[in-house]
């Protein structure tokens, strides 16, 4: 029998900004869920919606732009998914219409925010060269392999998920790679200081040189290609490619423009509902509030980006759900992969626990004595148990993990 909610959105519309992994899925749930009324997905980039994480990896090394493709086309003509490849330009709240840089305008009955963000652009000399780089889009990939297979001399700006996985990337091509970050130590938004530091040494051990607590000041350029990078300590870097990766900024301008409330995100409830409730948000661009880290905190991951969608999926149909996931994110770096559940900010607590020959590392951080995080390297089982503990009403405390001398695994095999 269909319920009441589920025969009125028959004849709702959903219109959702943004075709990357959190706009594709809003729609792919809304179909799975039941929705019957019109879904369009609206980009600005040409092509079918395709998966970024792989972008700053294995794309570089193959190439194969056919496997980044999340579903081919005829997935979205079986389920009347409408395709619109068009800027958004402006939401009319009271009239529910969206304005298209093209001319065209979209009534909307629900409106999802799935914009996600952009890349950061420093205030740098010598940005506009040729030969300067950064990698958000499928586009800027192209351009960055084609740069990586005549660059002898790299240096990364950044040290990101995305500068060290390009560092890594271009280290495995024979590249001479530099990596320069202003911070004390690398990934040091996302990890705890001994995660950051093996970090340090697998990159180090591959032969990239790694400079902390370092700015670029300035690019400097020869015949308009940039040919080094001026240092804050007054050294100059050779180089033939320079890649910026200094992290992302959400895409707010759309929400802003409309009057909703923006900050570092545009922000929502845990319904992932903006102050207007025909507009939700979700993905990069979402700032939510989370109740482990009780704060309004903005998740840059797939996992959130999908969770979040199938959330809204099932809100959109009549389902009352809460967001409230356990985040968890990934990255390849060299042949080592570095896994993270849980947020790490805000732990005042941490235990590391290498194994013999320093390939493999878990650590484990906690807050008020309560497990929070657990970051592994190169240890996948002890990331799905983190998980799982995590997702338990009350997560294992430092005095029940110590008990099994940290042995993730372990404790859940434990009775009770």
């Amino acid at each position: 029998m269909t319920s009441p909610s589920q025969e009125e959105g028959t004849r709702e519309r959903v219109v959702i900004v943004g075709a990357g992994q959190a706009g594709f899925q809003a729609a792919a749930s809304l179909r799975a869920e039941g929705f019957a009324g019109s879904v369009q997905l609206v980009g600005d980039e040409p092509g079918l919606p395709y998966q970024r994480p792989p972008l700053s990896k294995a794309f570089i090394k193959d190439g194969d732009a056919d496997r980044l493709v999340l579903r081919g086309r005829d997935f979205y003509e079986k389920n009347a998914i409408e395709l619109i490849e068009a800027r958004a330009e402006r939401i009319d709240r009271e009239a529910h219409l969206l304005a298209l840089a093209d001319g065209r305008q979209l009534a909307y009955d629900h409106l999802v925010l799935a914009v996600g963000a952009r890349n950061r652009t420093p205030p740098i000399e010598g940005g506009t060269l040729a030969g300067v780089l950064d990698l958000r889009s499928l586009g800027d990939a192209h351009r960055l392999r084609e740069a990586l297979a005549e660059a002898r001399r790299v240096v990364v700006v950044g040290g990101g998920f995305i500068g060290l996985e390009v560092a890594a990337t271009a280290r495995a091509r024979g590249c001479e790679v530099t990596v320069l970050e202003a911070a004390d130590r690398l990934m040091s938004r996302a990890l705890s200081p001994a995660m950051s530091a093996h970090f340090l040494a697998v990159h180090e051990r591959a032969g990239i040189e790694v400079r902390l607590g370092v700015l670029a000041q300035a690019i400097v350029g020869e015949e308009g290609r940039a040919r080094g990078v001026l240092l804050s300590d007054g050294d100059v870097l050779g180089c033939d490619l320079v890649l910026l990766a200094i992290g992302i900024s959400p895409s707010t301008e759309l929400a802003r423009d409309a009057g909703l409330a923006t900050g570092d995100g545009i922000v929502v409830d845990d319904l992932l509902l903006t102050a207007d409730p025909a507009i939700s948000a979700i993905g990069d661009c979402a700032s939510f509030p989370h109740r482990a880290a009780g704060a309004m905190v903005r998740l840059e991951s797939v996992q959130n980006a999908v969770d979040q969608a199938k959330t809204l999926a099932r809100r959109i149909v009549g389902h009352q759900v809460r967001y409230d996931e356990v985040a968890w994110f990934w990255s390849d770096q060299g042949d080592q992969k570095l896994q993270i559940a849980g947020l790490v900010a805000g732990a005042d607590r941490t235990v590391a626990r290498p194994s013999a020959d320093g390939q493999k590392l878990t650590v484990l951080s906690f807050k008020d004595g309560i497990l929070v995080a657990v970051e592994t390297a190169n240890a996948p089982g002890d990331h799905m148990a983190a998980r799982k503990l995590l997702e338990l009403p009350e997560p294992p405390t430092l005095a029940q993990l110590e008990a099994v001398d940290f042995a993730l695994r372990g404790l859940l095999r434990r009775p009770g």
